[in-house]
């Protein structure tokens, strides 16, 4: 595949060799391509360098990036998966550079997973070409009011791809029986929910992790730990 030299697409950073730190494919060899832009504010985001203006020059934290650059970094290290994240990854999936995108990754034979807060519906090229959606919907705690955070139309449309996983970011039991509450409500499987401890600190995640894991797992989800966090502390692009 050749790709369109002016094909590009708004970029925070890209990163890897490393590992998946959430969710089911925890511990796999990974790179990451950050985009930038989102349409939520969450009060507790690790990579608000991605949208909040208010906070940051985005003009000097993003960069508009040619797609093959993108990729050619991305596939550095021989990596079997690549994850796309955010901010918001699908705000992107008009464009033609997601597009152009997608094609390498897969022409180049590894895997895509895509982290994204649930409330974009996947069209259908991302559908077809994304190897899995870790979708996280936001709760309570994230800040910004539920008709905001939460679109039923967009969770339905990734629950129909049968590539999707529902992944929670959480506190305390309290919001672990706010997940049970939206799971039920949305009609999700507790089987293909991950719910995680909030954290950017191995202290704060393993005393959360004590919190949550027993209520959780009776709960019928699954418990994720932050991988990376654990591995690396709060440093950027690990």
């Amino acid at each position: 595949m050749t790709l369109d030299t002016a094909d590009t697409l708004v970029v925070r950073e890209v990163f890897g060799c490393t590992v998946q730190g959430e969710g089911p494919s925890t511990g796999r060899r990974c790179s990451f391509i950050r985009l930038g832009g989102c349409n939520l504010t969450c009060s507790w985001c690790d990579t608000p360098e991605t949208w909040d203006a208010g906070r940051f020059d985005l003009r000097q934290t993003l960069t508009r990036t040619p797609v093959a650059e993108i990729v050619t970094r991305a596939l550095q290290g021989d990596p079997g998966m690549v994850v796309i994240t955010g901010g918001e990854p699908l705000l992107h999936q008009r464009k033609d550079g997601w597009h152009s995108l997608l094609g390498a990754l897969i022409l180049a034979g590894v895997e895509i997973e895509v982290e994204t807060n649930g409330t974009q519906a996947p069209e259908e090229h991302t559908a077809r070409w994304v190897t899995r959606f870790n979708v996280s919907p936001k709760l309570a705690h994230a800040g910004d009011p539920a008709d905001k955070r939460i679109r039923p139309g967009a969770l339905y449309a990734l629950w129909e791809t049968r590539k999707a996983v529902f992944k929670f970011v959480v506190r305390n039991d309290w919001d672990v029986r706010e997940v049970q509450a939206f799971t039920a409500e949305h009609g999700i499987p507790p089987h293909l929910v991950w719910v995680m401890p909030e954290g950017t600190d191995t202290a704060t995640i393993s005393a959360r992790l004590g919190d949550i894991a027993d209520p959780a797992i009776n709960a019928g989800f699954n418990v994720s730990t932050r991988l990376h966090v654990h591995a690396w502390g709060d440093e950027k692009g690990r």
